[in-house]
């Protein structure tokens, strides 16, 4: 990886010293946007369709030099005002200036996407419902990991939580390997069957993001049944020839997490260059219940770059990245008596859980990892292309991607993983967008992946060495006429999936597991018998948007999403010792198929907005996890407490519905006033579950009803260096949970909860067009005691109730954050 980043650092310093003589033939663009006669700082002024634009300062200014010569679409917008666009055509060496005038419109939040669809379009346009996260709101959110800040802003999405920073997505009560995650078009592939570790990007360098809610298949294969988490890494579209940079830095008292991340950007005429880096580390987080919460805290290192090359006719953008990651395993292990946590030092049967020592004070509160740990490191090189040809355009993608996960659960031989997987990925997109014909706008396209996952030197082997072959082709054509869009398409995938024998034996110098040669078997268990199995799939879609006037809207869409079984559900014999569940797979399973019926209705007036989604979804062959328990009910466990699930299959059914509602009066400059509510009901239709109520008629991880209340007041201010000051209070409610999956203890109920947070954010001019943005926010400020029915800590407990009548872990008490956003 180092030799990567040499060679592209001496490459920019090679472009950026010669682009000047190479490329002479240039123009500009500046201007002023005003409203009402005053100027409009921040508002966003792009190229359509290419890298280049910028953002006005203070004084409603803006400047897009280095212009490469030719026809463009020049887009203006700004929250709260409608969206202007004009098209220039540049000649060699000209400057045009513009003047430009934004019309007021508080209704007007339509953001624009691409998720899901063949080119950038109108969130009103598309039939899907789909959710733009901007790079305002990301960065105004406080929170553990890029998966929460999305939760804050998204209705519909919940995270399953396994302390601060491991957060998995679920869009309308379902995730794992049914939420696709993308990263800048790539599928994040890195054993994301896995509870005990998040998304592996970095956080900071997240510009923005989409969600897709319902199966979305068609464009992307197998594990979108359930949506798409779509993040946006930052990408320079000042073109000025100018070095720009950005630091991020925060901290949180609750787990006296610091972090910090900078930006380093190049944009002019032919070239564009990136770094960004990141470095991110807590303590162990405490709350009223559990005191300080031991082996949540972790270490995570990012590094990234950009190489890119722009013409009028499109773009190539090479980049590569690395994440590391080091993370506590927390088990739950307590002291009887007191409640208070404990520590492995022994194994196997030498370990007894109820005499484990009490871990001491200086080891609960360090920024460093015990022992047992685990370290996950993902490495990412792709290439990516958009040019237009003639009338069409062509996008190609070609990514490798590198997952190294180990665990360390040996107290005894701290440097033996337990758990030492690596995943190789190759990961290819090639679309093609044919001209339009006849108001039609067609994309036929060919996507997919070749993996191979090995374990290394590791004791335990939850998963075989496998292959995996993923191809799927594609054809979707969006047609609109006047107010009215139809779109849709279909999709065939294949997957095949295969392995060899695979067997496992005692060291009998370690007293440890290890894999064995085919050849020399002898004294050996065939933990996974050799499999070879392809799977295939049919995708659709089809819906509407129709705009009944200019502030109403309504849409609806069928979506058939398709998703073959990933390698734990089917092969998995083995204990995963960061999530301390013996699981058990079944070889035979079939693709799992959702229907998914979708209806919106949106209405933006000047002082209110709101948004009403429905859905219902029908799954076939769903597969789900449920506790296996001896004949008195107790669970089956092993000598550590790590107790044994076992993958099932079955019908499934799940519908509910979002609803948002914004008002912004137009007398109350800079106030707003968001609510949203969110909630899904999900029921296993088998039928020996038939009316059966906790025992068995439920889903699994099912989120409760939740309701979101915040209150915001921007206040301009007449300090040359405090500009802006904007209070907010944010009110959460989350419903008891009592729609469990209680067959055989598998989850338990959850009691409601409600939460607090307050904050501000002062905006400070430190240079006439640089704006330093200061966030202070202070998250469960009550200090509440509670747990949601997502987290996983809820289960991590030896004894089933404490003395105070207590069980598992508790969520995070009160956190107050502070963070400071500097641009130069």
């Amino acid at each position: 990886m180092i030799k990567i980043y040499t060679t592209i650092l001496l490459c920019v310093i090679f472009f950026a010293g010669t682009a000047n003589t190479l490329f002479a033939q240039t123009a500009s663009i500046a201007g002023k946007i005003v409203s009402e006669g005053k100027p409009v700082a921040l508002a966003s002024v792009v190229l359509a369709e290419t890298n280049q634009g910028t953002v006005t300062d203070s004084y409603g200014y803006f400047l897009i030099s280095n212009v490469i010569p030719g026809t463009y679409r020049i887009h203006i917008s700004y929250i709260g005002y409608d969206n202007i666009e004009r098209q220039l055509t540049l000649k060699n060496n000209e400057s045009v200036t513009l003047t430009i005038t934004l019309v007021n419109n508080r209704s007007m939040l339509d953001e624009v996407v691409v998720t899901g669809v063949s080119k950038a379009t109108h969130v009103r346009e598309n039939p899907v419902a789909v959710v733009s996260v901007s790079s305002k709101a990301i960065t105004q959110t406080t929170a553990g990991n890029i998966i929460d800040v999305l939760v804050k802003n998204a209705p519909g999405v919940n995270a399953v939580k396994t302390g601060p920073n491991i957060s998995k997505p679920f869009i309308r009560g379902l995730g794992y390997n049914r939420v696709l995650t993308l990263y800048d078009g790539i599928r994040q592939e890195g054993q994301q069957w896995g509870d005990e570790h998040g998304i592996e990007v970095d956080a900071y360098n997240i510009h923005r993001a989409e969600i897709i809610k319902g199966p979305a298949s068609l464009m992307y294969g197998s594990d979108a049944v359930a949506g798409v988490v779509s993040l946006f890494p930052f990408i320079p579209n000042e073109s000025d020839g100018k070095w720009h940079g950005n630091v991020t830095s925060e901290y949180q008292t609750n787990n006296n997490m610091a972090g910090n991340g900078f930006r380093l950007y190049y944009n002019k005429t032919h070239f564009l260059f990136a770094l960004r880096g990141a470095y991110r580390l807590a303590k162990n987080y405490r709350n009223a219940v559990d005191g300080t919460v031991y082996n949540t805290n972790f270490n995570e290192k990012n590094l990234s770059a950009l190489l890119g090359y722009k013409t009028s006719k499109g773009y190539t953008h090479v980049n590569a990245s690395l994440y590391d990651n080091l993370q506590g395993i927390p088990d739950g292990s307590r002291d009887s008596l007191t409640r208070m946590f404990t520590k492995q030092i022994n194994e196997g049967i030498n370990d007894d859980i109820k005499h484990r020592p009490i871990v001491s004070p200086d080891e609960l509160n360090t920024y460093q990892l015990s022992p047992l740990h685990q370290r996950i490191q993902h490495y990412r090189a792709y290439i990516k292309s958009a040019y237009e040809t003639g009338k069409g355009n062509i996008d190609f993608l070609f990514a490798l991607q590198q997952n190294i996960r180990r665990e360390y659960n040996h107290p005894t031989k701290p440097q033996q993983a337990g758990m030492y997987v690596r995943l190789n990925t190759l990961n290819y997109d090639l679309h093609y967008n044919t001209p339009k014909i006849i108001n039609i706008e067609t994309t036929v396209g060919v996507n997919g992946m070749l993996q191979h996952n090995k374990s290394k030197d590791a004791t335990d082997f939850p998963i075989p060495n496998y292959n995996l072959l993923d191809a799927g082709i594609f054809v979707y054509a969006k047609w609109k006429q006047k107010n009215v869009t139809i779109s849709g398409g279909v999709r065939y995938d294949i997957r095949q999936v295969r392995w060899n024998d695979f067997y496992v034996k005692t060291d009998p110098l370690t007293g440890f597991n290890q894999q064995v040669n085919e050849q020399d078997t002898t004294g050996a268990t065939l933990q996974f018998p050799a499999y070879t199995k392809s799977f295939t799939g049919v995708s659709a879609s089809v819906g509407f948007a129709w705009h009944l006037t200019n502030n109403v809207s309504i849409k609806a869409n069928v979506g058939r999403g398709y998703r073959a079984p990933n390698i734990t559900e089917i092969a998995s014999n083995g204990l995963d010792p960061g999530a301390h569940i013996f699981y058990i797979g079944n070889r035979n399973f079939d693709p799992e198929f959702s229907l998914q019926e979708d209806v919106g209705v949106s209405a933006t007036f000047k002082a209110v907005s709101a948004e009403v989604s429905l859905f219902n979804n029908n799954i076939q062959h769903y597969i789900y996890l449920t506790m296996l328990a001896d004949a008195n009910g107790n669970p089956l466990t092993d000598a550590q407490g790590n107790k044994t699930y076992q993958y099932q299959q079955a019908a499934a059914q799940l519908y509910g519905m979002e609803a948002w509602l914004a008002v912004h009066p137009q007398k109350m400059e800079g106030f707003s006033f968001n609510n949203s509510l969110a909630i899904v009901y999900g029921f296993n239709k088998k039928q020996d579950y038939k009316k059966q109520d906790i025992n068995g008629e439920y889903l699994p991880l099912i989120p409760p009803l939740k309701l979101v209340s915040n209150i915001a007041q921007k206040v301009k201010l007449r300090s040359k260096i405090i500009t802006m000051l904007t209070p907010k209070v944010e009110v959460e409610f989350n419903a008891a949970q009592d729609r469990f999956l209680g067959l055989n203890s598998t989850e338990t109920g959850t009691p409601g909860y409600h939460l607090i947070n307050i904050g501000w954010i002062a905006e400070i001019q430190y240079l006439p067009a640089k704006t330093m943005q200061l966030l202070f926010e202070v998250n469960n400020i009550t200090n509440k005691v509670y747990q949601s029915h997502l987290n996983r800590l809820k289960y991590f407990e030896y004894y089933s109730q404490s003395p105070s009548g207590h069980t598992g872990i508790y969520n995070m008490g009160r956190n107050i954050c502070m963070k400071v956003i500097l641009p130069f």
